[in-house]
């Protein structure tokens, strides 16, 4: 005979209801946040770009990015962007692998982690900044290699102001993203795969070909879009450091919205923010899709 159930006493299984039908009210700021930040941009950018300044219905915009000018700048964005994941996605997985034997409580792990969730976040206006007063034209290093040595790094112009000026700044925070994303899995490298390898007469360079590479390429190429992406985007460095021209997209974008020269043709600067969106969303699909599959790995 079953025993009763005392009277105003909720079971755990009721409780455990009630609680998950309640959980998603702690949504309703970040789904507030979503909307208003990132949903609505998103509609007015591709709005703006589809439609003339009467309202009507046109693809003019969007044909302007078939502008041998409008190419080029996309270009730009891409093998910057490309270069410096590269390069970060390169460096930082070195230094994750350098930190990989270190106690995760240890002082200089605590503090790589610590660097690195800063720096990935120093961008804009005061990173262009320190690298103006570290090797601008009248830079700290600048003056001191010319003044010691008689090294002048502007030799051939000043590089710092233009597209490839922006390769430096770009990676000096894609080091560290790609230490934040990439040590995780790396972490995840179970001791027992490795204990499997030796017992079955393995080597340490063949676990790392046969096991660990394979496990961690999903993790790598997956970080390695995430930066591309970073990259793509960023805006506020290159518009602080390259101040001449419009040499990528994002600057593109402010000269199409504040230029005088482009009168009739105001809403090309969304056509040029739905091609990034457009850009930006298949890197981070593809990201999603991988990510995914290395998800398997690393639970």
């Amino acid at each position: 005979m079953p025993e009763p159930r005392a009277f105003g006493r909720e079971t755990p299984a009721r409780r455990g209801a009630v609680g998950r039908g309640w959980a998603w009210l702690g949504l309703i700021p970040f789904a507030a946040y979503v909307v208003m930040f990132l949903a609505l941009p998103t509609v007015l950018a591709v709005g703006s770009g589809l439609f003339a300044e009467d309202g009507s219905f046109t693809l003019a915009n969007v044909a302007a990015l078939g502008d041998p000018v409008i190419l080029t700048t996309f270009w730009n964005s891409t093998w910057v962007s490309m270069l410096t994941a590269l390069v970060g996605a390169g460096v930082g997985a070195l230094v994750c692998y350098a930190l990989l034997g270190l106690a995760e409580t240890g002082a200089v792990r605590t503090t790589v982690d610590a660097a690195a969730g800063v720096l990935a976040q120093f961008g804009g206006v005061m990173l262009a900044f320190a690298f103006i007063a570290t090797i601008g034209l009248q830079g700290l290093a600048t003056t001191f290699l010319m003044d010691r040595f008689g090294i002048d790094i502007f030799a051939s112009g000043p590089w710092i102001y233009e597209l490839p000026g922006l390769v430096l700044p770009y990676i000096y925070f894609q080091v560290p993203l790609m230490v934040i994303t990439f040590m995780p899995a790396l972490s995840a490298l179970k001791p027992q795969w490795a204990e499997a390898n030796l017992t079955l007469g393995g080597t340490a360079s063949g676990f790392w070909r046969h096991i660990g590479l394979p496990v961690l390429a999903p993790s790598f190429l997956a970080s390695l879009l995430l930066l591309f992406a970073n990259a793509f985007s960023s805006y506020a460095t290159a518009a602080a450091l390259a101040s001449q021209g419009s040499q990528i997209v994002p600057l593109q974008i402010r000269t199409a919205l504040t230029s005088e020269t482009l009168l009739g043709r105001e809403n090309l600067a969304g056509a040029l923010a739905l091609g990034m969106i457009v850009v930006v969303a298949v890197v981070m699909g593809a990201y999603s899709l991988i990510q995914r599959r290395a998800s398997r790995w690393q639970a």
